[in-house]
């Protein structure tokens, strides 16, 4: 059962705004060559825009009843955690100064919005996952819905081991970090 689809394509201003430079490089490229060899350069050029762009528009990020796939990542529903719809700010944090090197990320430029969604566990290799969207509430309603259906969600941290003294010190999540940048309180590491 699918609950919700969305195909992370490049917007069109982004393909006038491609299309103008393609023009403007291919022009100054081709000034003084032969007609021929002009119009191979914006061929070529052209094409590789239109490659590019289709490529990086092609990701599509989709939850059924038992499986969220973002781009290549797969998770299974009952596995996420902590799922949270993150506005501009709060994406822009996560993206650059409060990111974890193993998370998982779809992100594009043209998406400012985003969904936080942790791995239940917090495994080393993936601790979350960061979903680019343009509609972040319908996507995080829509996760939440996955996984209720599979019963008690697991449990998004470690139980506590009482003989491991770093158990009890208090830790700041992603998404509290970037919930305290956006309000200016947030610790500036150097």
């Amino acid at each position: 059962m699918l609950l919700y689809r969305e195909r992370l394509r490049v917007p069109v201003t982004w393909w006038l705004v491609g299309a103008g430079c393609v023009l403007i490089l291919a022009t100054t490229l081709a000034i003084g060559l032969s007609v021929v060899i002009g119009i191979v350069i914006y061929l070529v050029m052209g094409g590789l825009l239109t490659i590019a762009f289709a490529a990086w528009g092609s990701a599509t990020v989709r939850v059924t009843g038992s499986e969220l796939a973002a781009g290549r990542a797969r998770l299974e529903v009952s596995q996420a955690g902590d799922v949270t719809a993150l506005d501009a700010a709060q994406t822009s944090a996560l993206r650059g100064p409060n990111a974890d090197v193993r998370a998982y990320m779809l992100v594009r430029p043209y998406l400012a919005e985003s969904v936080y969604v942790a791995v239940a566990g917090r495994p080393a290799d993936r601790p979350y996952l960061l979903i680019g969207t343009r509609r972040p509430a319908e996507l995080a309603a829509a996760i939440r819905q996955a996984a209720s259906g599979h019963g008690p969600r697991a449990a998004s941290v470690a139980a506590c081991d009482d003989d491991d003294p770093d158990d009890h010190v208090a830790t700041i999540g992603p998404v509290d970090a970037a919930h305290r940048r956006k309000d200016g309180n947030a610790w500036q590491g150097h």
